[in-house]
């Protein structure tokens, strides 16, 4: 339940910020990936301000033993670029360009309001959804693997 709390608590935060600095107007996103037109580095600042925000929890995690409301930490461990981190990166990136909206600032945007429209960030978040659902259904292992509720301990 503290969980869920918290998790609701930061989203809810989360979507502030991004309602607060405009980030859920696609307008402002394209406006900032158009570096040869009338480019606007607003998202710059809000970038490095998360990047800042991310450093200072990520070295916090490191002097601590565990979280407040976890019993430890979960960072990647991975270090390796492969095929699927670039493509998926990549796809990223390209839809981000195409329409302003990446999952966060759409999310929001149900919530706080589009700036666009009513129906672009509903059309966006559905998507998602279905690639989301796609993705999982493609990438599941082919044997069946048990659940770590349903494992012996």
């Amino acid at each position: 339940m503290r969980i869920g709390l918290s998790a609701l608590a930061a989203g809810l935060l989360f979507g502030a910020g991004l309602g607060l600095s405009d980030m859920i107007n696609p307008a402002r996103v394209l406006a900032f990936l158009d570096v040869a037109g009338r480019w606007d580095p607003t998202l710059a600042f809000v970038m490095s301000g998360a990047v800042l925000a991310s450093a200072i929890g990520y070295l916090a995690s490191r002097r601590l033993r565990a979280p407040l409301l976890e019993k430890r930490f979960f960072i990647p461990e991975a270090r390796e670029l492969d095929g699927r981190l670039v493509g998926g990166a990549a796809l990223f990136g390209i839809g981000w360009g195409l329409v302003g909206f990446c999952p966060g600032p759409a999310v929001a945007s149900l919530v706080f309001g589009p700036i666009s429209g009513l129906w672009q960030p509903w059309l966006f978040v559905g998507a998602m959804a279905v690639g989301m659902l796609l993705q999982r259904r493609l990438a599941a292992p082919r044997t069946p693997m048990a659940s770590p509720l349903t494992a012996d301990a």
